[in-house]
């Protein structure tokens, strides 16, 4: 696993992947997302991968406070992709608040990997916990807003451009060639006219770079959406993602040039506890069933021999 760092992205886009699923009033949970790569939620604890349910048009998972979990990136092409990976709004890599134009994992071609927490260096992560919100570490640094998300940015690689050879000319081709202009040059030629004086080369015209510009404007837009998210209070009783303990995992590091400034594809998957959940009709649970009342409850049960004091 490697890790690379970019340039910013030039305009915004979201193309969250879709699940292939028939929609009914209690949806079947799933539990893969992605179309690029498959990105599944996994329980550390139990080892289990959290089913995904689809409900008011998003992707949601049950999480069980306390518990560490991990977010599986399986590369389903053959080639290289980069994934950026947020949890609750910022980078897992550096601690920003997240952007697509951050650091993110380089993964081969089918390559699986989990990402198991956020990372303190080459070789070790604070392990993710679910955990209220005010032990969350966006809570914690003040970055309350995202809470309760979990996003995947991929993108492709650009594959580099083959450069066409130059075949050298022979020498002896060369040296005929020399050899007769300076036959030419040496003849005397009756009424030659000197040659007009070359034409002055034109000055190098300056071509204004608007790209600059453009980033800037749309830093200005990101960060004036970033402050309207920011002065939405968040809710008290969600999940949220801490700092857990520190661990072993160990990367390197690599460069990848990105085909296209924006993401290829973009995966969110929200969070909650499964009682908040079913509270808010994510999840739908079957009622309990009631039993129905009988006319002679004695008599529908066949009595043996009661085994004595």
């Amino acid at each position: 696993m490697t890790t690379g760092a970019f340039p910013l992205p030039a305009i915004t886009h979201a193309a969250v992947a879709a699940l292939t699923a028939v929609l009914t009033l209690a949806s079947a949970p799933a539990h893969a997302i992605g179309r690029l790569a498959d990105i599944t939620i996994v329980d550390r604890d139990t080892g289990a991968t959290l089913p995904v349910h689809y409900a008011k048009g998003e992707y949601w998972v049950a999480g069980r406070p306390g518990a560490r979990y991990a977010v599986t990136v399986h590369n389903r092409s053959g080639e290289r992709l980069l994934a950026v990976p947020s949890v609750d709004g910022v980078n897992v890599l550096s601690g920003e608040t997240a952007a697509w134009g951050q650091r993110g994992y380089v993964f081969s071609p089918y390559e699986r990997y989990q990402i198991t927490g956020w990372r303190k260096s080459s070789s070790e992560v604070a392990a993710f916990e679910f955990s209220s919100i005010a032990n969350s570490y966006a809570g914690r640094t003040g970055r309350p807003a995202n809470v309760g998300v979990i996003g995947v940015a991929l993108f492709r690689e650009q594959q580099p451009v083959a450069v066409p050879s130059i075949t050298p000319e022979p020498y002896r081709q060369r040296r005929e060639a020399r050899d007769s202009a300076e036959l030419q040059r040496s003849m005397p030629s009756a009424g030659a006219l000197p040659p007009p004086p070359a034409a002055a080369a034109p000055a190098p015209t300056a071509e204004a770079d608007s790209s600059a510009a453009g980033t800037s404007a749309l830093s200005e837009q990101r960060s004036a959406n970033s402050s309207v998210a920011k002065s939405m209070p968040a809710p008290s009783l969600r999940l949220g993602t801490a700092h857990g303990q520190r661990e072993t995992s160990v990367v390197s590091h690599t460069t990848f040039t990105r085909l296209q400034d924006q993401p290829n594809e973009v995966i969110s998957i929200r969070y909650d506890s499964r009682a908040n959940l079913v509270a808010s009709g994510v999840i739908r649970e079957q009622p309990a069933r009631v039993p129905s009342p009988r006319a002679f409850p004695q008599s529908d049960n066949v009595s043996y021999v009661p085994d004595p004091h």
